[in-house]
């Protein structure tokens, strides 16, 4: 039978797309499946069945996903973890070991659905470094990085990443984690003065890294036949857990309203980034947020900048929008577009004008 009612049957359909023009044919198929055996036998059927109208904003293929691959990892649900990548495979396989692990492992499984997905794809560093440094280019002071959506920090901390982006490498040498974009289009300025003066992050559901429930919990989310990505975000991860710097958990609408009221230090810019997260945001937080981010620009003067920084969704599947506003003036540019995953960006920003 296939899902109801519509709008999930239709979340779950859109997702398994995604999935394949994202390059992965496993998780589309695993969509897929669900879409057509799930029911209400289960209690993760009847929690999927019944979500109501929020499945696309909630990302319950992905939820669902989640729970699966923290499951087939947790060494649990062997027969599970048989079908999973690397292993070839197997439709037919799949579907059984599917229904055998829902049936054995139920509660846990719908339990998982509780907590919203983290998509914490490190690679959309890349992206987050472009447009930083047009930032740094045009205010020439250190910066205030703020990040809303920001999980585990991961991409809080983009500037402490090696990058090689063919039109020219950024950062330290042995940073630990090297990041490989493919750049298209005009390069970024390299050499402007990047400083990150500070730094802070919020997530309505913050995962520690230090802690290895949360870096499985994490992992989980990365789609199982993606190596390359799951490799990226364990070490991510590692270089994550030294560092003193958590994510505060706080609703982004809360989190802006504060910081962003907040006195900026003399000499420096304020720059609020986010990557695939807009979408997610409940409407009366993008509210509360748009007004924080309004009253911030208002205020902003030559001597004290704001700039929002953000890859978000546009309804162009096959990559996201990449746009820049820079306060005083208030002026918008399309940086460029980028791949969901951070695996390449054309960037066609045209220059500013840099700040007295």
């Amino acid at each position: 039978m296939s899902l109801t009612p519509s709008s999930i049957d239709a979340a779950f359909v859109t997702q398994a797309e995604a999935c394949r023009n994202l390059g992965s044919p496993f998780t589309a198929a695993l969509c897929d499946i669900l879409r057509r055996d799930l029911d209400a036998r289960s209690a993760f059927g009847r929690r999927i069945l019944s979500w109501g109208e929020r499945a696309t904003a909630d990302a319950l293929p992905l939820r669902a996903a989640g729970a699966l691959h923290f499951l087939a990892r947790s060494g649990r649900a062997p027969e599970l973890a048989a079908v999973y990548p690397p292993q070839a495979p197997d439709e037919a396989a799949l579907r059984r070991a599917l229904a055998s692990a829902i049936a054995a492992h139920d509660a846990s499984l719908a339990a998982f659905l509780d907590r919203p997905p983290q998509t914490n794809e490190t690679a959309r560093s890349s992206i987050l470094l472009g447009a930083a440094l047009c930032v740094a280019d045009l205010v020439k002071r250190p910066l205030e990085v703020l990040e809303i959506g920001a999980s585990a920090g991961l991409n809080l901390h983009f500037d402490r990443y090696a990058f090689e982006l063919g039109v020219g490498c950024w950062g330290a040498p042995d940073a630990g984690l090297r990041l490989v974009c493919d750049w298209r289009g005009e390069p970024p300025p390299l050499a402007a003065p990047l400083e990150i003066a500070a730094r802070a992050g919020c997530d309505v559901d913050p995962l520690d890294p230090a802690l290895a429930a949360d870096r499985e919990r994490l992992l989980a989310y990365v789609w199982p036949d993606q190596t390359e990505r799951l490799a990226r975000v364990e070490r991510a991860l590692a270089l994550a857990a030294r560092r003193d710097e958590r994510v505060a958990r706080a609703d982004a609408g809360d989190f802006l309203a504060a910081r962003l009221a907040a006195p900026l230090a003399p000499g420096r810019a304020r720059l609020l980034h986010h990557t695939i997260v807009w979408q997610y945001l409940p409407l009366e937080t993008k509210t509360r947020a748009k007004a924080a981010i309004a009253a911030a620009g208002a205020a902003a003067t030559p001597q004290a900048p704001f700039a929002w920084a953000r890859m978000e969704a546009d309804g162009d599947m096959r990559s996201a929008a990449v746009t820049l506003t820079l306060w005083p003036g208030g002026e918008s540019v399309a940086l460029g577009r980028a791949d969901f995953h951070g695996r390449w960006a054309q960037w066609n920003a045209r220059a500013l004008s840099p700040m007295s």
